[in-house]
């Protein structure tokens, strides 16, 4: 499924990298999160500090 800015502009996610607090969640792999997970980060493209309120450690 394809992502699109505001401007209509296609958004490839693989070519940006993932924030340190994805690497570190427990639904980074978790097909059923993939879609959200990706939409919120190309929605903070270009922010200083990248914020999930789905984020849950992987050790908890």
């Amino acid at each position: 499924m394809p992502f699109y800015d505001d401007d209509g502009n296609e958004l490839n996610p693989d070519l940006y990298p993932l924030p340190s607090l994805c690497l570190s969640c427990k639904k980074k792999d978790d097909p059923k999160e993939e879609m959200l997970c990706t939409m919120n980060r190309l929605d903070q493209l270009g922010e200083k500090e990248f914020k999930c309120f789905a984020y849950e450690p992987i050790s908890k």
